[in-house]
């Protein structure tokens, strides 16, 4: 890389920082982050099916050895769980799946808290039309691996293959580098104003 084009990514990651700072001390940024961050891995642990409906009642099953259980892979980047949580209707299955969908689902919070603030601010020039949060959310969410992956294939009526499913293994690193790719675009081309109560 030429030290242009270094500058150049330090300022973009820079400008990035600031813009993440400044939309996190605004109320309205908090609020869009912490709904979006929620709201997704809900729906990951949903779609993996780490979260279900319970029948009611309270109880916690831990397995035998939680710590060497911990770090078993059930294939790539999926965890196996170890620890069941009954909290009357709902399952909860906890494992390093929640750690990596609380990650990526921060992610798509930031970046949709990022784009409604440039949307709310005049002065970040292009910057209100962006979608691109949302767009680079959708690997995210399809990145529960081949268990998941036929169920989201069957609701949009596409047959599975053995090839499409091996794909869904490899959504998760695509989404994140996504994720960070769409924060960076839009953090750089927001312009930093005061914090404003709304």
């Amino acid at each position: 890389m030429t030290d242009a084009r270094l500058s150049r990514v330090g300022d973009a990651l820079a400008r990035t920082r600031t813009a993440t700072a400044m939309t996190l001390g605004r109320r309205d940024g908090q609020v869009v982050f912490a709904a979006v961050t929620a709201a997704y891995l809900i729906a990951y642990l949903w779609a993996i099916g780490h979260l279900a409906a319970g029948l009611g009642g309270f109880s916690v099953t831990v397995v035998d050895d939680p710590l060497a259980t911990l770090v078993q892979s059930e294939g790539a980047f999926s965890f196996r769980p170890i620890a069941r949580v009954v909290l009357g209707p709902i399952t909860y299955l906890a494992s390093l799946n929640t750690l990596l969908g609380g990650a990526v689902a921060a992610l798509v919070g930031l970046n949709l808290a990022l784009s409604y603030v440039a949307w709310r601010q005049p002065a970040a020039c292009g910057i209100g039309q962006s979608s691109s949060g949302l767009v680079a959310g959708i690997p995210a969410l399809l990145s529960g691996t081949a268990c998941c992956g036929p169920v989201v294939l069957i609701a949009v009526g596409i047959q599975a293959s053995s090839a499409l499913l091996t794909v869904f293994q490899f959504l998760l690193p695509v989404a994140v580098l996504l994720l960070v790719g769409s924060l960076v675009l839009v953090g750089r081309q927001l312009t930093v104003e005061q914090p404003t109560s709304t």
